[in-house]
């Protein structure tokens, strides 16, 4: 695996796929933990369409230590610093019949755990007692985002679809895509792969039609302080020496 084209791709694209970086046995024992967890809860989400876990691991912490396996540290650590924390986590189940779809938009937002007046921080959202605000655009510059696939994913089963390049070009609305100019890509994953991506990269997620699962952890990475009135609603450091911090 050469990490320097992966980073290059990750500047240029706004997104990048590696292999691999989980095996069949650690997807197993993620699941299991999922499986076990208490799932009434008013941050589980369950439709015919979607289930979901916001706040992921703190709700199932079992499945922390195996998530930042010795491979994800590896990664995060030669792409981006050692100075980077978890500020969100979610599991997203999407069901063999699901027709739940995602229309293009950038991840604009933050978890935080209050909303409170600051310049620069507006306006705030409030879903199922959790505040998301939209903070200047350095703080979404510097943000990444690991999906975690634990489920062979393509285009027939709600694997993203992106806009290359679409995360250096500012605030870039949907109903302001130029198809003449853009290319929508669709990132097929393997189960036990990732897929990296700047969160103001314009993606999208289709329709289940193959009958085939499509189950996701989506990790949100920060390297930036808040204003010492707010803080993220979740807050995870980790060190490389293969222990949590």
């Amino acid at each position: 695996m050469d990490l320097a084209v992966k980073e290059r791709e990750i500047q240029e694209l706004g997104f990048s796929v590696i292999d691999h970086v989980f095996t069949d046995r650690e997807i197993e024992n993620i699941l299991a933990a999922i499986h076990k967890t208490d799932s009434t809860k008013e941050t589980f989400r369950k439709s015919d369409d979607l289930f979901a876990i916001r706040q992921f691991l703190k709700e199932v912490p079992d499945t922390t230590g195996i998530i930042f396996n010795s491979k994800l540290k590896a990664i995060i650590q030669e792409l981006f610093s050692k100075d980077y924390f978890l500020v969100k986590s979610i599991y997203f189940d999407k069901p063999e019949t699901s027709n739940w779809f995602v229309s293009y938009h950038q991840d604009l937002t933050i978890s935080v755990d209050r909303k409170i007046e600051i310049p620069g921080f507006g306006p705030y959202t409030r879903k199922h007692n959790q505040f998301a605000v939209q903070p200047p655009l350095n703080i979404l510059e510097s943000n990444f985002t690991i999906r975690i696939h634990l489920d062979d994913t393509d285009e027939e089963n709600g694997a993203l679809k992106v806009i290359p390049g679409s995360h250096s070009k500012g605030i870039y609305r949907p109903e302001n895509i130029d198809w003449n100019i853009e290319k929508e890509i669709s990132c097929n994953v393997a189960k036990g792969g990732i897929m990296i991506m700047k969160p103001m990269l314009l993606h999208s997620s289709g329709r289940t039609i193959n009958n085939q699962k499509r189950r996701v952890i989506h990790l949100e990475f920060s390297n930036r302080t808040l204003p010492k009135e707010l803080h993220w609603s979740e807050h995870l450091d980790f060190n490389y020496s293969g222990k949590l911090a």
